[in-house]
């Protein structure tokens, strides 16, 4: 295929997974299988980013063959030899005599386009990376002055605050730490702080901060996006959901509904940048799937879900690459 083949290809994956994205968080399905529902977010996202990119791309490069990545490849070494004839090729434009300059213009703009797309979308999520990783390492810091450990809750960090708190700061594994109130504990029975404890542990165990944060980087860099921030608040509560059923594991729901009704009605302390915690989300949603529970979808249904995703991000690869 050429290049312009490729581009209407990528446009029809990319159109077709901003319908998706905005059409998802309406849907009842991922409820009940949270972690499928995740992974189609997911592969959204990435299928939209590339897909765009590849668009641009192929509209710049109508006539390179062989895959839109290759070509760009090609054309940078045809610049960098001053192989004239060759660049021009790639750009459509050898067989015509006197090429509207408007024409050259508007390809290499899509190419520049392309390209200035990819590099910000890498730069959102290293810099939302950064952010973050410097948000914990002030919070570790301050931990280490201001929080101390208490048998009531083995293995997490007490801070002397009044209003009810609860979270964790992801890290490797010798550096993840979860933090409690002095607040959470005078308000929390002894069930209550244990399947909060749970909670926060599925957060650390399964690495959530990572899932999210493409999505945090995407709603901070497109503040009004419709698309972006309800993808970033989607996710967000499916991440919870996920581990609330973790934390269900390990005793009766009725614990953990308990606690996030009484975070709800002390209200609770917000949690740090680059943290994740127990009472975030939509609690009355979390709180009415505890208390009246659906079945889980199918395993075949699973199975399609992940099958979808992974041709969803196949599709814009491949069209890249081959």
């Amino acid at each position: 295929m050429t290049g312009i083949d490729d581009a209407a290809l990528l446009a029809v994956v990319a159109i077709a997974s901003a319908l998706g994205a905005s059409a998802l968080p309406r849907a009842g399905w991922p409820r009940r299988s949270p972690a499928a529902a995740i992974l189609l977010w997911q592969a959204l996202g990435l299928a939209s980013g590339l897909a765009a990119v590849g668009t641009l791309i192929g509209l710049a490069l109508p006539a390179s063959q062989g895959g839109l990545v290759f070509s760009v490849l090609r054309a940078a070494g045809q610049l960098r030899d001053g192989d004239g004839f060759g660049l021009a090729r790639l750009f459509g434009l050898s067989e015509a005599d006197g090429v509207p300059l408007v024409l050259v213009a508007v390809r290499l703009a899509c190419l520049a386009a392309g390209l200035i797309l990819l590099a910000s979308l890498c730069w959102v999520l290293l810099a939302a990376s950064i952010a973050a990783l410097h948000a914990r390492r002030r919070q570790r810091a301050l931990l280490t002055l201001l929080a101390h450990g208490d048998p009531k809750v083995p293995g997490a960090l007490v801070v002397d605050y009044p209003s009810a708190a609860a979270y964790c700061l992801p890290g490797l594994r010798s550096r993840s730490r979860i933090v409690v109130s002095v607040g959470a504990l005078e308000l929390l029975g002894r069930g209550e702080l244990a399947a909060v404890l749970a909670h926060e542990r599925a957060h650390l165990r399964e690495r959530h901060d990572l899932v999210l944060l493409p999505f945090t980087a995407l709603r901070r860099a497109f503040p009004r996006s419709a698309t972006c921030t309800g993808a970033h608040l989607a996710v967000a509560l499916l991440v919870e959901m996920l581990a609330d059923d973790r934390a269900l594991r390990g005793g009766p729901a009725r614990e953990l509904v308990s606690a996030l009704v009484r975070f709800g009605t002390a209200g609770t302390c917000p949690a740090p940048a680059g943290a994740l915690a127990a009472a975030e989300g939509e609690v009355a949603a979390r709180v009415t799937r505890l208390l009246q529970p659906v079945r889980p979808l199918p395993a075949v249904a699973v199975m399609a879900v992940c099958l979808a995703a992974a041709l969803l991000v196949a599709a814009p690869v491949t069209l890249l690459i081959v």
